[in-house]
């Protein structure tokens, strides 16, 4: 019997181990390989929308490209029939795109423009066929990077005519930006896309078509970077089945039998296994390549099982669809292995605890072999009982004694508990698990909901929750579940009908066997740290709203202040432009003088913008080695006019300090602002008299110190300069000092006046200057 039951126990427990070891690898086997499978198609998933990105990042700027050179030309920013004009365009919008192979435009009489990348012997050709009535010229130049002149020829034989081709055709029917089928290109024998767009001549009618032609084998180039599973690629497919992108892009081009160049489709691409997932087949013979949501499956090729999917059509223009696949043991092959090592390892485990088992049977046998010896002797009388029992005997008693010592010591944790709870100074209550009415509530509970205790005990937890509370406990009818526990915030309704906060935490007491027993609720009266929290709220959106309007109404003073003039300058000048325009056809000095002035204005105002926006953000603004007096000698013609009608003269002592570090467009505004003040003074104190405002820089102390120093009135007794809202300006909003203090603050210097100097007032800052490279 002994060895029975230790081969029993050594069987049971060796087998039960096996059976745990292969639960758990067959379930993390399981759980894993749907885990890597869910990964897997994830990672097919965002490769296909990667994909589709780049592609559209790839060709977007082809068509902002084409629309904008048409636009120009519809414009007459840039005249259709000036050629080196629209060549230059075209060289420049051909220099900013790296994927675009050439530009081009087409007119309706014939005339042809078209740039392109060249081999030699400079890197950009210029095609030109100019045709005046019967005569027709047609000449290439070749240009270096910076559309310089290299060398040009003639070609009389050329007899290309930009209204016969296909993209022409099109746009003109259309009316619209058209996106050709891709092809292999003629001349670079690469893979590539046209898109032209019409230029109209406002009467329903085009005057000519800007095309332009994009080699797309860097998306060939993209595909192959990409890292899917081990081996897995990813392949863009036409509408009509040809294969344009694809990691290896040598397999997309054949050539047919009379020498021409064209892609191959998907079901002759060397690639026996994307011809296999996206091929057509006997049992599917007509499928769909553009489908119009993601399309994940699997196949088998060669006895190993592929993960593939197949996204939806990239757009309505350019119908491609990714195609992405790899190999199923790139994702699952290692749990694969581990499972097969796990399974040795669980055979091994098993036979060991086998054997220990074994040792554990005959050890625990031996205890129950001296209660059977010592019993069967008691019962044949060869033994007293009396006698000392075997040390078996005393661990069973030890324990016994245990046992006892365990259930006084529970009743006495009972009774703490008992006398915890009616004397907590926390509301508490035990609720019944299957109807949720209170068993029991302590006095805290009553003095907090205001009802005696046998009133609460004919209600329920419910039953004091005021209505509209989000309250949600699950304490009636039964329905608490084994994991019970919760802490929640609720307002309760006294019983005087007053509303009180209060955090409520229940938990589930349950006996040995797991069975629920009831529920311990406590519960804390919040409701003034809840008003406290409702202040501090308030308070700190009030402060939130005030911290806002301050920063517009920096940004509408700053705006206001700075935008002004320049805004106007570029108004008069524009109107003065149109104005030479409509006069006189031939290039005027004038015009490019005016023009030139339109240019710097409106860069001013685009640059006072961003530097006011990086104020706002508190970003500093970027930082540049510049001239101080070259900036003075610019911005002091902004304010030349208002001093000239004031009577002020403005008198300069720079002389040639070395270079200084800011932002360029944050200095100038503060000379302006104080050159402004400094005007504004002397005009009120004397209108119409003579003034003067002199400014001086002087190294100090490593900074270059500047001076605005005027012969106004000065500084008034009790004006805080440099304080918000606080100006001395019957107009004034009191920001411009506040704000040209942050300014130079911001670039590393000081603003301050100086209180010393008498017969004006004098303003100075500092600068920092640029360090020596």
């Amino acid at each position: 019997m002994r060895n029975s039951l230790g081969a029993m126990l050594a069987i049971g427990l060796a087998g039960l181990q096996f059976i745990a070891v292969l639960a758990i690898v067959f379930s993390s086997y399981l759980t894993s390989e749907r885990a890597l499978m869910d990964h897997a198609r994830g990672l097919l998933s965002d490769v296909g929308f990667n994909t589709i990105e780049h592609s559209k990042g790839f060709l977007n700027p082809a068509r902002g490209a084409a629309e904008l050179a048409a636009r120009l030309a519809q414009n007459h920013i840039v005249a259709s029939d000036d050629h080196r004009a629209l060549e230059q365009l075209l060289f420049q919008q051909l220099q900013l795109a790296p994927q675009f192979a050439g530009l081009y435009y087409g007119s309706e009489n014939g005339d042809f423009i078209y740039v392109m990348r060249s081999d030699g012997p400079g890197p950009f050709r210029t095609k030109f066929v100019i045709v005046d009535g019967p005569r027709r010229h047609v000449e290439m130049i070749w240009r270096d990077n910076k559309f310089n002149f290299i060398t040009r020829e003639t070609d009389p034989a050329d007899t290309f005519d930009p209204r016969t081709r296909p993209w022409y055709e099109r746009a003109r029917d259309t009316l619209g930006t058209i996106w050709t089928d891709p092809y292999i290109f003629f001349s670079s024998q690469q893979p590539g896309i046209t898109l032209a767009a019409p230029v109209l001549n406002g009467e329903g009618g085009i005057r000519g078509v800007v095309g332009v032609d994009i080699e797309i084998s860097d998306i060939s180039d993209f595909l192959a970077r990409l890292k899917i599973g081990n081996t897995g690629k990813a392949l863009i497919i036409n509408r009509n089945g040809d294969v344009i992108a694809h990691p290896q892009p040598e397999l997309i081009k054949t050539r047919d039998s009379d020498g021409t160049l064209r892609f191959t489709s998907i079901n002759e691409i060397e690639d026996p296994i994307a011809r296999a997932a996206f091929g057509d087949t006997d049992a599917e013979p007509d499928f769909d390549f553009l489908v119009g949501s993601e399309r994940p499956f699997q196949f088998t090729h060669n006895g190993a099982v592929y993960v593939s999917t197949l996204m939806p059509i990239i757009s309505e223009i350019l119908p491609w669809t990714i195609a992405v696949y790899a190999p199923e043991d790139d994702f699952t092959g290692v749990i694969k292995r581990n499972r097969t090592e796990n399974l040795w390892i669980a055979a091994v485990v098993a036979i060991i605890t086998g054997l220990v088992g074994l040792l554990l049977a005959e050890f625990i046998h031996q205890p129950v072999k001296a209660f059977a010896v010592r019993s069967a002797l008691i019962s044949q009388g060869e033994i007293d009982p009396s006698e000392p029992q075997p040390s078996t005997y005393r661990e069973l008693a030890h324990a016994n004694e245990t046992l006892v010592q365990q259930i006084v010591a529970r009743k006495k944790t009972e009774q703490e508990y008992g006398q915890t709870f009616d004397l907590s100074s926390r509301g508490m209550a035990q609720t019944d698990w299957a109807s949720g009415r209170f068993l029991r509530v302590n006095a805290q509970l009553c003095a907090m909901m205001g009802y005696g205790a046998d009133e609460l005990k004919d209600m329920r937890i419910a039953d004091l929750v005021q209505p509209g509370s989000n309250l949600s406990l699950a304490l009636d009818a039964g329905a608490l579940d084994e994991s019970f526990a919760t802490t929640q915030e609720a307002w309760f309704q006294r019983k005087d009908g007053s509303a009180i906060c209060v955090t409520l935490n229940a938990i589930v007491i349950r006996d040995h066997d797991g069975r629920p027993l009831h529920a311990v609720l406590t519960l804390d009266d919040v409701t003034e740290s809840k008003e406290k929290e409702a202040q501090i709220s308030q308070l700190n959106s009030d402060l939130s709203h005030l911290a806002r309007g301050n920063t517009m109404g920096q940004m509408a003073a700053g705006l206001a202040h700075e935008l002004n003039q320049p805004l106007a300058v570029i108004a008069q000048d524009a109107d003065t432009a149109r104005l030479i325009l409509e006069q006189d056809a031939d290039h005027d000095p004038e015009l490019r003088e005016i023009l030139t002035e339109i240019e710097q204005q409106s860069h001013r105002a685009a640059d006072i913008i961003r530097a006011l926006r990086g104020f706002i953000l508190k970003d500093g603004g970027a930082r540049h080695r510049f001239s101080f007096v070259e900036l003075f000698e610019q911005t002091q013609r902004l304010v030349q006019p208002e001093a000239h009608r004031a009577g002020v003269s403005i008198i300069a002592d720079l002389g040639q300090p070395p270079m200084v570090e800011a932002n360029r467009i944050q200095v100038a505004q503060v000379i302006v602002n104080l050159l402004r003040n400094a005007i504004e003074a002397i005009a009120s104190e004397n209108p119409g008299g003579a003034g003067r405002v002199t400014v001086s820089a002087l190294p100090v102390d490593g900074a270059l110190q500047v001076s605005v120093h005027d012969s106004g009135p000065g500084v008034a007794e009790g004006v805080k300069l440099f304080s918000r809202f606080e100006t001395t300006k019957p107009d004034g909003m009191g920001l411009g000092l506040s704000i040209c203090r942050t300014m130079v603050e911001a670039n590393g210097g000081q603003l301050w006046q100086d209180p010393q100097v008498t017969g004006g007032a004098c303003f100075r800052f500092t600068l920092p200057f640029a360090k020596i490279a």
